[in-house]
């Protein structure tokens, strides 16, 4: 409704998509035009239109009341695309079943579901590790991994997606899985999953822990993947509680190790 006094009408509202940190926003061919990686961050996706002119513009000398005016002009439209990845300091990894939701319970105040068969866990979840009042990080239960993940089989692109942005890798292996494959193929099918998807995700910091440690072949498993990678593989039970503690100073030691080099152990964002 026109007034008088050369009045303007209100500028249009914002309309604002809140999302959570991590968030990537792409356009149609897949390129990402921005990453939402802190809390705060804003883009600008589409600009409205300009307002346009009442007939006030259009008076002269000798025509006073104009009937000309001109319309707004239409604001931009835009197609994109919001991905999320997780933010996490550290992710576990590891064939379904493999023990990793237990571990983040037992670690963290996390209530992933749990199930005595694969698949149980079906979205990543998160979880804050905390000792004392000056030290945490964020832990993240990665689904489980299967043979072609890379290649998007067994949603294989919506979870590992999530490990991209974590620091270290904590890699689960179960000593005596329930299909009766053997524990270090296992190992070697996860790590060449990640190299297929990501080539940087090998060279990402990992500790290997052998899970269920309280079962009969937990030690020799451990001792073979020792020899397999040619580093010291962790042994735990989260029933039990045994070897815990020494997981969690591990991760704290190689988190600060990877704080003091940025350069060469940041994780890629893209």
């Amino acid at each position: 409704n026109g007034q008088g006094s050369l009045k303007s009408g209100h500028d249009g509202a914002d309309v604002v998509i809140r999302v959570p940190p991590g968030t990537l926003v792409k356009d149609v061919a897949g390129e990402v035009l921005f990453d939402l990686d802190h809390h705060g961050a804003r883009f600008l996706a589409a600009k409205g239109g300009c307002g346009g002119r009442g007939n006030k513009h259009f008076a002269t000398a000798t025509n006073r009341a104009p009937r000309e005016f001109e319309r707004g002009e239409l604001g931009e439209s835009r197609t994109v695309m919001l991905e999320l990845k997780l933010i996490a300091d550290v992710g576990l990894i590891g064939k379904p079943n493999a023990g990793k939701s237990t571990l983040l319970s037992r670690l963290t105040r996390a209530t992933p579901e749990i199930a005595d068969y694969p698949f149980t866990t079906k979205y990543p979840n998160l979880g804050v590790v905390r000792i004392g009042y000056d030290r945490q990080f964020v832990l993240a239960d990665i689904p489980g991994l299967i043979e072609g993940a890379h290649a998007g089989v067994g949603l294989g692109h919506e979870f590992l997606r999530h490990v991209e942005r974590t620091k270290v890798l904590v890699h689960l292996v179960e000593p005596i899985p329930a299909d009766q494959s053997d524990p270090i193929i296992n190992y070697r099918a996860i790590h060449e999953e990640l190299r297929l998807y990501d080539e940087s995700l090998i060279t990402r910091p990992e500790l290997v822990v052998v899970t269920k440690c309280e079962l009969p072949d937990a030690a020799e498993v451990a001792e073979k993947l020792e020899a397999e990678i040619g580093q010291p593989v962790l042994r735990i039970s989260a029933v039990t509680g045994k070897g815990l503690p020494d997981l969690i100073n591990r991760v704290f030691d190689v988190l600060r190790d990877v704080a003091a080099a940025p350069e060469t152990a940041a994780p890629n964002a893209n």
